[in-house]
């Protein structure tokens, strides 16, 4: 959607105190992340190694407490926000376009085919064994690569984003047999949820949702609510406030025009519809920016 605002490889370098290179791609160690605890999107992919300490991150309507050592793989279609969790937070972070990645690959769906960075059951991984050796050594060499001038830098550092991608995908393939997903324990909402992220944006009626999974709206909402703690109505309602927390932040767009795009009747249903949700009203939420 091109109405939503997204962090800028620019807007990220001046957030970690960074002179902006202007390449596709943008090397971080943080010390002290800056936790943005509004919603966001970003323009780039993220591979993230938490060596120490912990964060909390949010990403769509999930919330991870991530503790070291983590890798923590998110998307550019991905909402999300950061806090605080501990006093000692140390982390790698590769932020990259998708244009840099496949600049010399041939096959446009590569990203497709490892869906950790869109999948809110795979965002966060806890790394064990002898794969935290593998992650540290691959983001060492990216820091070496990053510090000492090269002809080839760009290709070398787009080689390591592939091995990283690559250490990921052979992590999940040999441990997922153990790991209980949202797939496996709740195959009702794992449906719900791929539904819900196709058409939230202009179906917020849980009747749609029941219809489509066939089922009543009765069992959908006890089943989910039983499964999840909220009911369906719930993770409707804050998937559209979410999306309006992200769009309220571009202020080219006007609360009409985003009331539009949700399929409310009118700007004032809206406004009350995200007032009940939200704690505040649209334009109160816009000026906190």
């Amino acid at each position: 959607m091109e109405d939503i605002k997204t962090f800028s490889l620019s807007r990220h370098s001046r957030l970690f105190s960074l002179s902006d290179n202007s390449r596709d791609y943008l090397f971080v160690q943080a010390v002290d992340h800056p936790y943005l605890e509004e919603p966001y999107r970003a323009e780039s992919y993220a591979i993230a190694f938490l060596k120490e300490g912990g964060i909390h991150l949010r990403a769509g309507l999930i919330g991870y407490a991530v503790d070291a050592p983590s890798i923590i793989a998110l998307g550019p279609s991905v909402i999300r926000s950061f806090r605080k969790r501990s006093d000692l937070m140390k982390m790698d972070i590769l932020f990259f376009k998708d244009t840099f990645l496949l600049e010399r690959y041939a096959s446009l769906f590569f990203q497709l085919k490892h869906n950790f960075f869109e999948n809110s059951d795979l965002h966060v991984l806890p790394l064990k064994d002898h794969y935290i050796a593998r992650f540290k050594r691959i983001f060492e060499l990216i820091d070496l690569t990053k510090s000492v001038a090269n002809y080839h830098q760009d290709d070398i550092v787009r080689s390591y984003i592939f091995a990283l991608i690559y250490e990921i995908d052979a992590y999940y393939r040999q441990y997922s047999s153990n790991s209980q997903t949202a797939l496996k324990t709740h195959p009702l909402f794992s449906k719900f949820s791929v539904l819900l992220a196709k058409n939230y944006m202009h179906e917020r009626k849980l009747e749609f949702y029941a219809r489509h999974l066939y089922v009543t709206s009765k069992h959908l909402s006890s089943a989910i609510k039983k499964q999840t703690g909220k009911s369906a109505v719930e993770w409707i309602n804050q998937s559209i406030t979410l999306e309006a927390k992200v769009l309220l932040q571009n202020r080219t767009l006007t609360v009409s025009q985003i009331s539009n795009m949700f399929n409310f009747s009118d700007q004032s249903v809206f406004g009350k519809f995200f007032k009940a949700n939200a704690g505040l009203s649209p334009i109160e939420y816009r000026n906190k920016f």
